[in-house]
């Protein structure tokens, strides 16, 4: 059953209104990617939004005229198949809500399964939803972890994380990466992409969590989410206005590594 896990005090007064969707957020919750929420939430009421998010799981109808917003998050793989599982249910639904311009943030095993299919450990071949053509390979007694530096030319921005993933995932030519890798591992190692930009679709392999490392995509995403839903005229305090201090960094020794390479 759907219910709602974080909300806004309700002690003060917003000018919006955002329901954000955690797809299946009580099963998949690794790598501290919950923070992505908080950090949602956070950057919402800076901009005089109140946030409510919903964790719809198993058996839950996602509605896509009721959300603003969605999360899917990373999880082992005996919880990915099981999600695999009840996917399909939703696959009508999450596509209209993507194709419909909807703002959706998906994290490795979120992001995995939003494609066409990944191969677990074992080489068991898991079925994505298929709303989006990419598609994830394994790769044997190797895993792509460490820091990582990207650069989104679109929107001339850098984004920083760290990446932990046995997943070799490749784009399809529909698709855009969400940055070209600097340093790190990216997708697959070969074709130095990294994530996906897809309509309003933001995926990544980045953990840590990614939005809380970033605020400027945390800042992206939900002035979208906004934009979407009251009119891309609405004026929103600025992301150096209310986030100027928090931007993205390298940790201290990340740099000089990175250097000898």
């Amino acid at each position: 059953m759907t219910y709602t896990s974080l909300k806004s005090p309700t002690t003060k007064d917003y000018k919006y209104t955002l329901n954000v969707a955690h797809l299946y957020g009580n099963l998949l919750n690794t790598y501290g990617d919950n923070g992505n929420i908080l950090m949602m939430k956070y950057v919402g009421e800076k901009l005089g939004c109140q946030m409510t998010f919903d964790i719809v799981s198993l058996e839950d109808r996602f509605d896509p005229n009721y959300y603003q917003m969605a999360f899917f998050g990373g999880g082992q793989d005996y919880e990915q198949a099981i999600v695999a599982r009840d996917l399909p249910s939703k696959k009508e639904d999450i596509n209209k809500f993507i194709q419909n311009n909807g703002v959706v943030l998906a994290i490795c095993g979120g992001f995995q399964l939003l494609g066409q299919y990944y191969i677990q450990a074992n080489g068991e071949r898991i079925e994505g939803i298929g709303v989006m053509e990419h598609y994830t390979l394994n790769q044997n007694n190797n895993r792509y972890i460490g820091d990582i530096k990207i650069h989104n030319d679109e929107f001339n921005e850098t984004y920083y994380g760290f990446e932990n993933h046995q997943g070799r995932t490749f784009l399809s030519e529909d698709e855009k990466p969400l940055g070209t890798v600097i340093y790190g591992n990216g997708n697959n190692k070969e074709d130095g992409t990294e994530g996906v930009h897809y309509k309003n679709v933001f995926g990544s392999y980045f953990h840590g969590p990614i939005l809380s490392r970033n605020a400027n995509l945390a800042y992206r995403l939900v002035a979208t989410a906004l934009r979407n839903k009251y009119g891309k005229e609405i004026v929103l305090p600025s992301y150096e206005e209310i986030l100027s201090l928090e931007i993205p960094e390298e940790y201290g020794d990340v740099k000089s590594k990175a250097d000898f390479e």
